[in-house]
């Protein structure tokens, strides 16, 4: 292929074999250190189990070894709770010889399944990717295994482990968190949660609003403290005196009109039939793993992502039957806690498009017109604009290879 290049000044040409486009993305995603550049890439790719060991992910002969008629790959894809009662039944199943050999091995294994299911892990599978955790999942495993190392003498700091969690496994989490006490250990969380904060030996409360009318301790001690300070807002819905208003008056599907899914059975989905009033606030509950986010993101988001944003995401749905009422929506938008933006350098102003109207503004300035600024002058993404010696980032990387990356302002 000849690839042409005009620099303004002069033009060059040359000849050059092209790989592909498959072989070229496929270099560029295992060659670049860019996070970034790497997700750009993944939206071109789709996961398909290997053909070879059908996503077991273990050769022929490991998969040959059985337990009670079940390999290594059949026990972990069982949930917590299921693997938990599978290993206790061996018991009665191994020979007497057998069970001398897997006595201490069996104690040990229940030992971190019974952590687990402490905190109210009990729906994950043994082999559930850690990069499909929550936030708070990956917290409560991380306190599972901190429970089971039985350290002693240490500070452990949580940033609001009950995130995603249902008030039913809240108590078991709040159980952890005591344990962990009182094995002579110090815990900090930081929460909003009602049950974990009436749980607290000792509350810190800041204040009194956010951002710069923030950062001062209103009150601290016990709960009785906090909810008899006036100035704590935290004390006032504790006590009752402030509480969020139940509305006297529900809204109704506009015109009749429903969106419908049927025969979803994604998962653990018993084949549901799901009608959502449509111009309502509906709000999808349930226990922590019965299957919410199974049903509305996996299932109905990536089916109707399919028809109403051209497969952006190239996500296939979970399995279903069908779907009616998508020509009463124009589009379909996943608002998650991904980072915003398309570059590690985005920030609210430019994810909102803010800061276009804001750089026109410094450009149609006098002392701008009369030194010929462009919008570009004042953007941290291009040159000319921002500053080349950490090329707008704010902050200069140096890599440590095996050792975290250095940051220098």
């Amino acid at each position: 292929i000849k690839f042409s290049y005009d620099d303004g000044y002069e033009k060059y040409s040359h000849k050059k074999t092209f790989e592909g486009v498959i072989n070229n993305l496929e270099r560029r995603y295992l060659e670049t250190d860019s996070d970034w550049k790497r997700e750009e890439i993944a939206q071109y790719q789709t996961e398909s189990n290997c053909e070879k060991c059908s996503g077991h992910r273990l050769k022929d002969e490991a998969l040959c070894v059985k337990i009670d008629k079940k390999n290594i790959s059949e026990i972990t894809k069982k949930s917590i709770i299921e693997a938990k009662k599978w290993f206790e039944s061996l018991d009665n199943k191994l020979e007497q010889r057998d069970q001398k050999i897997a006595k201490h091995i069996l104690k040990e294994i229940n030992e971190r399944l019974n952590f687990l299911l402490n905190v109210g892990l009990d729906y994950l599978t043994l082999s559930r990717e850690s990069g499909t955790l929550s936030g708070g999942e990956s917290q409560r495993i991380r306190l599972a295994s901190q429970i089971g190392s039985g350290l002693t003498g240490v500070l452990y700091v949580l940033d609001e482990p009950s995130i995603g969690l249902h008030q039913k496994d809240n108590i078991k989490l709040i159980k952890a968190l005591k344990k962990l006490r009182d094995l002579g250990n110090t815990v900090i969380v930081v929460e909003h949660d009602i049950e974990t904060m009436e749980s607290a030996d000792h509350i810190i409360d800041l204040g009194p609003e956010a951002g710069k009318d923030g950062g001062y301790i209103v009150a601290q001690g016990k709960l009785e403290d906090i909810i008899n300070n006036e100035k704590s807002i935290t004390g006032n819905y504790l006590s009752g005196k402030k509480s969020i208003a139940v509305p006297k008056i529900r809204r109704t599907a506009k015109n009749g009109r429903f969106l419908e899914i049927s025969g979803a059975t994604g998962n653990n989905l018993k084949n549901i039939n799901l009608k959502i009033p449509l111009g309502t606030f509906t709000c999808v509950t349930g226990v922590s793993g019965s299957g919410k986010s199974t049903l509305i993101l996996q299932t109905l988001f990536n089916a109707l992502n399919l028809t109403l944003n051209n497969n952006k995401s190239r996500k296939i749905p979970k399995p279903f039957k069908g779907y009616k009422g998508t020509e009463l929506i124009d589009k379909i938008i996943d608002i998650d806690q991904s980072p915003i933006g398309r570059t590690p350098r985005s920030n609210p102003a430019t994810y909102t498009g803010a800061f276009g109207p804001i750089r026109d503004w410094f450009t149609n300035l006098p002392e701008s017109k009369t030194r010929g600024y462009k919008p570009g002058r004042f953007s941290f993404n291009v040159k000319g604009g921002r500053c080349e010696a950490c090329e707008g980032d704010g902050v200069i990387t140096y890599e440590m290879h095996f050792l975290p990356d250095v940051y220098i302002a």
